[in-house]
């Protein structure tokens, strides 16, 4: 999002959960400006059927985002299935942080302007800030980011949540693309949001994973070597 509407947006989004969120009982009392309402908890597999309302305040967090000429960006890549034996989440997710970076990096070439990340705390956040520098000066450098990324406590940015609120949409659609029979629940993301968020991202994609080989078995030939005797002992009719 442009800088000149950044500030402008975060009290719209503040506005939108007075607006809309003013009743749920999570909240008890805390200021709406110290409140969060994480993602994942306000877009269940169910709520954005059963509640107009959800839909409603998520169709109009779009337009606000669109009327500021914001953007959204996702880079994503399948995960592997099995039971998590050997996998590494942190990894994959400085993977993925190295290619939002790079995405960022090309729009922003496209439009000739510069960006920040701010970040929401995770627990490899050492992991992430040389991740972070390496793409920034690395072979390949982005020039277009002006410096590392930092960390903000996301139940005082509501820009954090809003991204937030954003990303678990797209979860919720690419869960569903990738897996429709297992992530039935969440069909109704892509019939209610899934042109409107395609519409205003750019630069953004998930990277499936190659299908497994089939594997090659090997026949082998049986091999019956003749000797000189037993060719006589052929024709001769014996065995």
């Amino acid at each position: 999002m442009p800088e000149e509407h950044v500030r402008s947006f975060g009290t719209c989004y503040l506005q939108l959960k007075q607006s809309y969120l003013s009743n749920d009982p999570t909240r008890k009392g805390t200021p709406f400006y110290e409140w969060e309402k994480k993602g994942t908890n306000l877009l269940t597999a169910k709520s954005v059927t059963k509640y107009p309302a959800i839909r409603d305040c998520i169709f109009r967090m779009e337009s606000e985002i669109s009327s500021r000429d914001g953007r959204i960006i996702y880079q994503g890549r399948e995960k592997v299935r099995g039971d998590g034996e050997g996998l590494n989440p942190n990894g994959l997710y400085a993977t993925v942080f190295s290619d939002i970076i790079r995405a960022i990096d090309e729009y922003c070439n496209k439009i000739d302007d510069n960006f920040v990340i701010v970040l929401d705390q995770h627990s490899a956040r050492k992991q992430l800030l040389v991740t972070a520098s390496k793409t920034m000066y690395g072979n390949r450098p982005t020039r277009r980011m002006i410096c590392p990324p930092f960390e903000v406590e996301s139940h005082l940015n509501q820009q954090v949540q809003a991204a937030d609120w954003l990303a678990t949409i797209v979860g919720r659609i690419w869960n569903q693309r990738v897996e429709p029979e297992e992530f039935s629940d969440f069909s109704d993301y892509e019939k209610y949001f899934g042109r409107r968020i395609e519409k205003l991202s750019v630069q953004s994609e998930l990277k499936r994973r190659r299908p497994p080989k089939p594997k090659r078995i090997r026949i082998e030939k049986e091999t019956v070597v003749h000797t000189a005797l037993g060719e006589a002992f052929k024709k001769a009719g014996l065995r």
